[in-house]
């Protein structure tokens, strides 16, 4: 493939700055991070080392010791000022933050001119390795699901594709098989993920209600439940702190996320019901009885897919735009999502159909006196355009 996403500019950037810093790179699966380390050392001259601890067992911290090693000596052998060490799913590595910690520092003392990019999936371990072992040492590089945009530059699908198929580049080849292409999605994203993103670098003590929970939620994005509700649609008894932890669990992983309720009061906020959100649109459809061309023909079930592709559009871009995202209900009032950004307050409200009635703008513009209102789909901006849309542009 030869379309190179904006984060690949950036890397370069900063490999080539005469400062060392270790370069981490955080995204879920299959959004390209190791295809942009493959486009990198193909465009700079630094001879280099790139290794995965997918497979290595947890403990053998001494992996991470004897793969610098490897590097020390072909830095030295190659007659290179300096040299590129990659390690690729860091996380799977118990105590990793503090051997590379040690190296790093061995190499600062020494003047051994080794760059280090790390790649992780599970955001939750490798910010928590960061935290308490290489403060000072790194710079973060997030990464979030191909935007229409991207999937159209690089593989010309059409708006509705991409909000069936969604943003997974390495799945494009199989739309045209659907059944493949569903058995793609739920056995080497969704359940690799779960099984080796969460399970096995997590405490779980109900595997089945985690695996229940992000099918329940994939069902219902969009929506607004309970916990008490959710509890109600689950197999496995649980609760509502469980399912709180076990969601957050889900979108740490590029998953499912939790919406919390817009409110100045941020113990009413962290209190609210979640509105489940998937992070990818495929997650969805993967997991549905219908095919793209039965869905499309169905104005109400399709209107709910487009209006969880826009959230995953402004969920992606929060990761990197640093803007909060919440909704807001109030009795029969509802403003499906709101950004917030620094002390700038927008809504948005999504009417993917013409049937779908809007409730709520003037009452949230009272209460709240938002920056603006935007309306996506019928009589408003068309989501086909917001979906190429930075929605950062809207909020400042």
């Amino acid at each position: 493939m030869n379309y190179q996403r904006p984060h690949l500019q950036a890397l370069k950037t900063r490999i080539n700055e005469p400062r060392k810093r270790i370069q981490v790179i955080l995204g879920p699966r299959q959004v390209g991070k190791t295809t942009i380390i493959n486009q990198l050392v193909t465009e700079i001259n630094i001879p280099f080392h790139f290794v995965s601890a997918d497979n290595q067992s947890g403990s053998n911290s001494l992996w991470i010791e004897q793969q610098w090693e490897v590097a020390r000596i072909r830095l030295k052998t190659s007659g290179s000022a300096e040299f590129l060490l990659i390690f690729d799913e860091i996380q799977k590595i118990d105590d990793w933050s503090n051997a590379v910690k040690r190296n790093w520092d061995k190499d600062t003392n020494e003047n051994v001119n080794i760059k280090v990019i790390l790649l992780g999936s599970s955001t939750l371990l490798i910010q928590k390795g960061l935290s308490e072992s290489l403060a000072g040492r790194f710079e973060l590089l997030k990464m979030y699901h191909w935007s229409l945009t991207e999937m159209q530059s690089a593989f010309g699908i059409s708006e509705e594709q991409y909000v069936w198929f969604g943003g997974y580049p390495g799945s494009v080849d199989l739309i045209r098989d659907e059944r493949r292409w569903k058995d793609y999605i739920r056995h080497s994203l969704i359940e690799t993920t779960i099984s080796k993103d969460i399970l096995l670098q997590t405490r779980i003590d109900k595997p089945s209600l985690l695996k229940n929970l992000f099918e329940v939620g994939c069902s219902y994005s969009g929506q607004i439940l309970s916990y008490t509700k959710i509890l109600g649609q689950l197999q496995d008894a649980g609760n509502t702190t469980t399912l709180s932890h076990y969601l957050n669990l889900l979108s740490n992983a590029g998953l499912l996320a939790g919406i919390e309720k817009y409110s100045p009061d941020i113990a009413r906020q962290r209190a609210s019901s979640p509105k489940f959100q998937v992070y990818n649109s495929a997650l969805i459809s993967s997991l549905s009885s219908l095919t793209f061309e039965e869905v499309i023909l169905k104005p109400e079930k399709w209107g709910r897919v487009i209006e969880s592709a826009v959230g995953a559009h402004l969920l992606n871009y929060s990761i990197t735009e640093g803007y909060d995202i919440f909704y807001w209900r109030h009795n029969n009032h509802e403003i499906d999502f709101v950004l917030k950004y620094h002390e700038k307050v927008v809504g948005i409200e999504v009417k993917s159909t013409a049937a779908k009635k809007v409730k709520g703008a003037e009452t949230f513009k009272d209460q709240f006196n938002p920056q603006k209102i935007l309306l996506i789909g019928s009589s408003g901006l068309d989501w086909k355009e917001f979906l190429k849309i930075n929605p950062i542009a809207v909020v400042d």
